[in-house]
Order: C-alpha cells, then sequence, then structure tokens
C-alpha cells in the first residue's frame, strides 16, 4: 500500500522556492566561506587578540555605555576617558579607578553582534564573525552585479557578474582583511558589506528610505562611508547619462523633483544618527567624537594633539603608503615582504590601470567616479596609515565602488590583459592573505 506523500507546509514551500530562486548565491556563500576560513586557519576557531566590538556589545547587554575595565584583554586603541573639574580629558599616567573606558570606535559592528554575544558573552569568536561577514560581501556584490544588470545599468552576464565578485573577494584587500578577525579589519569588511546592500536602493534614487537607513549603518560601521551619501544625491539630481551640469542647475531651480527622496533618504538615516549622536555626546562631550582623541597611551596621540586627525602634515606618508611603496625584495637568500605601514594600490589590486582608460562610460561612470573620489580623501588626509596591515586598508571603504567601475568599464574578461592584471591581484592577496600577520599573532606568537 502506497503511503500517500504528506502535504508541504506553508513555510516548507516557501523555503523551497526562495532556495531555487537564490541557489546561485547560496553556493556562492558556501564556496566563498569555505575557501575564507581555510585560509584564516586556526584563527577560525578563536576570538582575536582585538575583539573591541564584542566587548561594547556586551556592554549595551548589561545596559552601560562604558566598559567594564577589569574585563579588557589589553590597552590596544581604547579610549580611556578621566573627568578633571568636570572636563572630559584623555587618561594619562596609571589608570585610575574613576576612570572610563570606551571602544573608539563607530559602535554599529557591536549592534549587529549583539544577538550572538548575548549567547556566547565575551567568548563570541570575531575572526569567524569576520570570514562570515567576508563571504557575505563577495555574495551580496554579485547580487548587486546582477540587480544591476537587470535594471540596464551594468552590461554583464551572469558570468562576468560572478567573476566581479570573485575579483571583489580575492582580487582585492578584502580576501586578507577578512580572515582574521580585529577591531580594525572587522569593520572594514562589514563596510562592504553594507555598500553591497546600499548601492543598488541609492540607484536612481529608487528606495531613499531604505538607502538612507543603510547609509547611516555604513558610516557607522567606517566614517569615511558617510562620503557615499554623494552618490545618492547625484542619482537623485542629475539621474541622466548626460549634460549632469545643466541637470544640476535645473534641479536648483525646481527643487520638488528631488525634495522628497532626499527627505525620506534623512528621515531613514536620521534614527540612527541621532542615537550615535547622543551617545557620542554621553560618552566624550562631543555629538562627532567616536573616541580617537581620547585613546589612551597610543603611540599616535603626539600627531593628533599637534595636528588634529586629519591635516594636510599627513597627506605624504599616506600618499606614499597608498601608491608609492613596493614589495620588498630579497636576493640571497631570495625573499620578497612588504611594508606593514602600506602597499601600492597598484601592487594589490593592478586592475586598476584598466579603469583609467574604460572602453566605455556607460550612466553610473561618472557618479561612481565622484564617489571613489570623495570617500579616498579622509585616509589620505587622516593621521595614520592604517597601523599594521597588507596593502592600504582604508582602501576597502571604496573598493565596492572600483569593483563596480571594473564592471563598467567595457573591458571584456576575455582580453588577455585583462586577465593577467586580475589573475596578478589574486596571486598578490592571496599572498597577503599567507603571508600578513596583524595584532593577533603578535599578541599571541602565533
Amino acid at each position: 500500500m502506497t503511503v500517500p506523500a504528506r502535504p508541504k507546509s506553508a513555510p516548507e514551500v516557501a523555503a523551497r522556492a526562495w532556495i531555487r530562486a537564490y541557489r546561485t548565491e547560496l553556493l556562492i556563500f558556501v564556496c566563498s566561506l569555505f575557501t575564507l576560513a581555510c585560509f584564516s586557519g586556526p584563527r577560525f576557531l578563536r576570538q582575536s587578540a582585538a575583539p573591541h566590538f564584542v566587548y561594547q556589545a556586551q556592554a549595551f547587554l548589561d545596559g552601560r555605555l562604558d566598559l567594564d575595565s577589569e574585563t579588557l584583554p589589553n590597552l590596544e586603541d581604547w579610549a580611556c576617558v578621566r573627568e578633571v573639574g568636570g572636563v572630559k580629558r584623555r587618561c594619562t599616567g596609571p589608570a585610575l579607578p574613576s576612570d572610563r573606558w570606551y571602544v573608539s570606535f563607530p559602535a554599529f559592528p557591536a549592534v549587529v553582534m549583539l544577538p550572538f554575544v548575548a549567547v556566547n558573552g565575551y567568548q563570541f569568536n570575531d575572526t569567524s564573525f569576520g570570514v562570515i561577514l567576508g563571504a557575505l560581501a563577495i555574495t551580496l556584490f554579485y547580487w548587486l552585479a546582477r540587480a544591476l544588470a537587470l535594471r540596464g545599468e551594468l552590461h554583464r552576464t551572469e558570468q562576468e557578474a560572478l567573476l566581479l565578485a570573485g575579483v571583489l573577494g580575492f582580487g582585492t584587500l578584502l580576501f586578507s582583511c577578512a580572515i582574521r578577525g580585529e577591531v580594525w579589519f572587522l569593520a572594514e569588511v562589514l563596510g562592504v558589506v553594507l555598500t553591497c546592500l546600499y548601492l543598488p536602493a541609492a540607484v536612481g534614487g529608487r528606495q531613499p528610505a531604505l538607502a538612507g537607513a543603510l547609509w547611516s549603518m555604513a558610516t557607522l560601521t567606517r566614517t569615511p562611508l558617510v562620503f557615499t551619501g554623494l552618490f545618492f544625491l547625484l542619482e537623485v539630481l542629475t539621474p541622466g547619462p548626460t549634460g549632469r551640469v545643466q541637470q544640476l542647475r535645473q534641479a536648483l531651480r525646481q527643487p520638488r523633483t528631488w525634495l522628497k527622496p532626499v527627505l525620506l533618504f534623512a528621515a531613514g538615516a536620521a534614527p540612527l544618527a541621532l542615537l550615535a549622536m547622543a551617545f557620542n555626546w554621553a560618552r566624550f562631550g562631543s555629538a562627532g567624537e567616536f573616541g580617537h582623541r581620547f585613546l589612551y597611551d597610543n603611540r599616535v596621540n603626539l600627531d593628533i594633539d599637534t595636528h588634529g586627525l586629519f591635516s594636510p602634515v599627513y597627506l605624504a606618508r599616506n600618499f606614499e603608503a597608498a601608491f608609492l611603496m613596493l614589495p620588498r625584495v630579497q636576493w640571497s637568500p631570495f625573499r620578497i615582504g612588504y611594508d606593514p605601514r602600506g602597499l601600492s594600490l597598484l601592487v594589490t589590486m593592478p586592475w586598476l590601470v584598466l579603469l583609467l582608460f574604460p572602453r566605455t562610460r556607460p550612466r553610473l561612470h561618472w557618479p561612481v567616479w565622484l564617489t571613489v573620489g570623495v570617500c579616498a580623501l579622509p585616509g589620505l588626509f587622516y593621521q595614520n596609515t592604517g597601523y599594521m596591515q597588507f596593502g592600504f586598508r582604508f582602501s576597502l571603504d571604496y573598493t565596492p565602488h572600483l569593483v563596480l567601475l571594473l564592471g563598467l568599464s567595457g573591458w571584456s574578461f576575455r582580453r588577455p590583459v585583462v586577465q593577467v592584471l586580475v589573475g596578478a591581484a589574486v596571486v598578490v592577496n592571496t599572498w597577503g592573505a599567507l603571508a600578513f600577520r596583524g595584532y593577533t599573532e603578535l599578541v599571541r606568537r602565533m
């Protein structure tokens, strides 16, 4: 007797339909996760030595803004506030019981971690979390490329969208940053994830409130991403492929055409922005201060006190780190090394040369380029080059835009020059994933 098949429930039907619809994205995520986890190696199984966002998330769960100073794993890049005569000052000398300790970075990554820290507490593994975010970034970039292709904004096939996602994942600094956890790199990787979500919502100004919310999340992960708001404004004010100056003039004369989407964007961004300003004011007495002016016993304090967080004084060394530093070659015995202050973007991403000679200039070409330009400025005028790193890690703030420009450039992946440059990028960044030793290794002597 044949037993009739059990009727499938509505959730089962919906889940099967969802898996069928997104099977390519799921496969990309699984393969990327496996690859990044393999390169992460022993790190993948344990917390990094700089799990700052874990401690911030636990503080939130404990109902407090400051951290429990008795639990801090080290004193690297934490903010310490001491009130002297009612004025908040940076802690100097030995720490006092009345001092208040904080995470000196925008707090949205800690918000993302909240449910996981609620389960695992201080032991939550930020390294494996970063690997998952890296795999998610690769997957979301493929989804972004396919979404733009369906809208007619990106003339690339499904296979080419997959290749572009691979370039982002393994032909840029995302590769070496995603596999190690640590506060500095984790924020960069989450910033890439949020950028990949923000761009499709911002294109054409189609989803302004959602774009505003995602933009605020990205900004509260990596502050230079505040400048990606320019992309949305350009999409709303000058949406046409040509005559953008004329479009801008007309938009300024007729604000009704763009006022509503801009207000919706602001409404989407406002809740998190207001919370962040209140959070900063309560901790540091300034709505725009995230904590770097209060770094405890840090090597950068003298520069910050003398020139501020941003200054033209820093331009020369940052420009060198971003564009001029080359690998160190030793001939006897033969060995190739790198300077932990930086490495030229033309070495880590040699395919950037193709962007200077695009075969086509579609509608999104200039808005994306302008966004890259404004996002790059903070890193060039910042008070340090990125600390211990493989390559110029601040470039990750605009790397998704650069990979998108590669897709928009019209260069065919069948061209030998494209294959050589992309292949070289994958080789260099594989080297970085294998060779780079960051704070965790320095502390744990791995």
